[in-house]
């Protein structure tokens, strides 16, 4: 769990439209599960279907900022005017546009199509790591909290820190030795499936035992491996 807030750009594109009551109303989607992200510094990310479930039915908070700027403030959700919802695509939300001078600026720039996007903040509660079928290491995001929806101009700065302590504390390394893995491709070392093991059906309890083991001491000896490979990289 992690009390950082993490910010993510999605690629869903962002309509404006007139409301029933005459305002003006943006909308698009926040976020889509199980897309994978662009490469994160070492690993792709995806968000799972039901990752805010809890966040939202808990009534959370959420803002609607432009650029995630606390003085572009477009609405928020205790106050009615900004909706989020999850549906089986993703995250979609609509909020209405405030008549302030930024809130006409921006629906000028939404319906010329020069702000396009939109980006996402939140806090990770829980997240699993594995590898791609192409081996390459990937975090999935189960359960946490969203912080706030945002139109955007281009893609947010994207912060790995807190992706980068999960990784560590996985294998009980410190995040400068899990950096430096990343940077030398060699996480999926870390995921390295255990040595084939010959099932006999008489005796499949013990076998599992021993696959159960034989697969513990092959984590292990791949991770005593890179410890050592990063003690021999330092400088005395």
């Amino acid at each position: 769990m992690s009390d950082n807030i993490e910010r993510r750009y999605s690629t869903g594109t962002i309509e404006v439209r007139a409301s029933d009551s005459g305002g003006i109303v943006l909308e698009g989607y926040a976020l889509k599960y199980n897309k994978l992200s662009q490469n994160l510094g070492g690993f792709v990310e995806r968000v799972l279907p039901g990752m805010f479930a809890k966040s939202l039915a808990d009534g959370v908070d959420v803002l609607a900022r432009y650029q995630h700027e606390d003085h572009y403030l477009l609405g928020r959700t205790s106050a009615g005017t900004l909706r989020v919802s999850s549906d089986d695509t993703g995250l979609p939300y609509d909020v209405d546009m405030p008549d302030t001078s930024y809130g006409r600026d921006l629906t000028v720039l939404a319906q010329r199509g020069d702000v396009r996007h939109s980006s996402f903040a939140f806090r990770t509660w829980e997240d699993d790591w594995s590898l791609t079928e192409q081996g390459f290491p990937l975090r999935s995001l189960v359960s946490g909290a969203l912080v706030d929806v945002a139109p955007v101009v281009t893609p947010a700065y994207m912060d790995t820190t807190s992706g980068i302590r999960s990784l560590a504390s996985k294998f009980d390394l410190s995040p400068d030795e899990i950096a430096e893995v990343l940077r030398d491709n060699k996480v999926a070392t870390l995921f390295s499936a255990p040595a084939p093991v010959v099932i006999d059906l008489g005796s499949q309890r013990a076998d599992e035992s021993t696959s159960q083991e034989q697969g513990e001491t092959h984590s292990a000896l791949a991770l005593a491996r890179l410890r050592s490979e990063l003690q021999l990289k330092r400088p005395i």
